[in-house]
């Protein structure tokens, strides 16, 4: 476990509406400012490359069709050019980098995290487990094989996207893998100040929970960029307010004063030896838990949808081909 301090940074700037290569250049730009001020780690906001899906929010379905395709087309693929890009800058930098994209499978996207470590290796990829509400006409469901902590220069990194912070059990995934920082993302500009509540909330209760360090960022739209997703005036309050990035302590405490409105990065240093006070008196995966009563079953296998079984055999004398023996699921009794 670590013992000295880390510096981080938690991004909240507006992406570029017009596609990846503008915001690329946003990030590149917070990445450069960040490291100048010292930060070891920096995280962005949800989906930030090449925009969160605010359209989906606000336009019917039969309405979508044009933006999510052209979401589709401003999507990143993992690896590629702009993943390059996010690398280099970490490691020319030496900071470690948390960044959220709309990730283009093919012909399906998916809200995706990735973990560049200081030396520019993607130390992680993981896709949201579940999307919420309007996000399912969006992207495409996570897997389990996500649910990761990656060891990196900084420590050990957890990270979930919005609302799998209301999932219990994978913020548990997370806290069995003893993570010492967790990145957090939201959309931001949404909602409104409920929501910019609520992510408070959620926040301060997992870096109580988790016994670790918190650093959340949330997205920011400026006026003229609401007016562009959508004209009517009452649609348009639906994409104010709901912003809060904020780097919070094992304590539970907010490390600087959270950045709510405007663009900013908030910096601030976290004492790695808070992770150790705070876990002497509760840790929840250790002396706190009660394994014999509660325990959390994680399928760690990748969501895969083309399975493989060997060829059947064929005899000198046979003119057909004999069944394989059915073999059973990983994982299951008969296994």
């Amino acid at each position: 476990m670590r013992t000295d301090t880390i510096r981080a940074a938690a991004v909240q700037i507006a992406p570029d509406l017009s596609g990846r290569a503008g915001t690329i250049e946003r990030v590149l730009n917070a990445i450069a400012e960040a490291a100048g001020k010292g930060a070891q780690f920096i995280v962005f906001p949800e989906t930030f490359v090449p925009y969160y899906p605010y359209f989906s929010f606000v336009l019917p379905p039969v309405q979508q069709g044009a933006p999510h395709l052209e979401l589709m087309q401003e999507a990143v693929v993992v690896p590629s050019p702009e993943t390059q890009a996010v690398a280099d800058a970490a490691r020319k930098r030496g900071v470690v980098v948390v960044l959220g994209v709309n990730e283009r499978d093919h012909g399906s996207l998916y809200n995706t995290q990735l973990i560049f470590d200081a030396d520019g290796t993607l130390a992680l990829k993981r896709r949201k487990i579940t999307p919420t509400y309007h996000e399912r006409m969006v992207w495409g469901q996570g897997d389990g094989a996500g649910l990761k902590v990656a060891d990196t220069k900084v420590g050990r990194v957890g990270a979930l996207a919005c609302w799998e912070h209301y999932n219990p059990l994978a913020r548990y995934a997370l806290m069995t893998q003893h993570e010492e920082i967790h990145a957090g993302h939201y959309p931001g500009s949404l909602v409104g100040d409920i929501f910019r509540d609520q992510i408070e909330v959620t926040m301060r209760h997992h870096a109580l929970e988790s016994g670790c360090f918190v650093v959340n960022s949330t997205g920011w739209l400026t006026e003229e960029q609401i007016a562009q997703i959508h004209p009517d005036p009452k649609l348009q309050k639906a994409m104010r307010s709901g912003c809060m990035t904020c780097i919070i302590s094992p304590e539970g405490r907010h490390l600087a004063e959270p950045l709510t409105e405007g663009e900013g990065i908030l910096i601030a240093d976290l004492d790695m030896k808070l992770v150790a006070k705070r876990k002497r008196m509760m840790d929840s995966v250790g002396h706190y838990a009660r394994p014999e009563l509660l325990s959390l079953v994680h399928d760690t296998r990748p969501a895969v949808t083309r399975h493989f079984r060997e060829a059947a055999h064929v005899t000198p004398n046979s003119t057909s081909m004999a069944e394989p023996e059915p073999q059973p699921e990983e994982g299951r009794p008969d296994a």
